[in-house]
């Protein structure tokens, strides 16, 4: 069986590739319809799998991963404005929109919980920035895409310089299937 994805050299760690290529499968399957066990955008984003020596190439796998989940969002679109009519999904997705104004709302430095004490986090300013752009889509439909904020990379700080890495990150998944349900 050929790989959809390159292995990296025995010097680098990439992606155990049984964990991979089983996650795959399930997806296709699911895709498909084939299997009970349903698979959602959700699962999708929080995939995570083993680093070990000679695994699957990360960066490969990753954008295999945002595809994937692209494909997943593009059919529920589908089959939502097949079921309920295309205005229905605008609204659907201005109400999810909703749901992120309460944080974007906040001034700068208090939009998400600080970094615990001691630990790094994301860089404030950085992280501010991006909810900036993402302000800017909503309220005035500047450019900004589910790939740009997918490809957002933060700083690292301690202390008030520092926000808390996981919400952060639910908070930009969240934007992402409100981006991608646009595009």
């Amino acid at each position: 069986m050929s790989s959809l994805f390159s292995t990296v050299s025995a010097l680098r760690n990439g992606y155990e590739k049984d964990e991979v290529d089983e996650f795959f499968d399930h997806a296709r399957q699911a895709y498909e319809g084939r299997t009970p066990e349903p698979l959602t955008h959700a699962d999708i984003q929080s995939a995570t799998f083993e680093l070990v020596r000679r695994g699957y190439d990360t960066h490969e796998v990753d954008q295999a991963l945002d595809r994937l989940e692209s494909a997943f969002i593009a059919r529920q679109r589908a089959e939502y404005v097949a079921a309920h009519g295309q205005d229905a999904w605008m609204a659907a997705l201005a109400d999810r929109a909703r749901t992120l104004y309460g944080r974007l709302g906040r001034p700068d430095g208090e939009k998400f919980a600080p970094a615990e004490r001691g630990k790094q986090g994301y860089d404030v300013d950085d992280v501010d920035a991006l909810c900036d752009r993402l302000v800017a889509y909503f309220d005035r439909q500047e450019p900004l895409t589910a790939a740009e904020v997918r490809s957002a990379t933060f700083g690292r700080a301690k202390g008030a310089d520092a926000y808390a890495e996981a919400s952060v990150d639910r908070f930009l998944a969240r934007a992402t299937e409100v981006l991608l349900g646009v595009e």
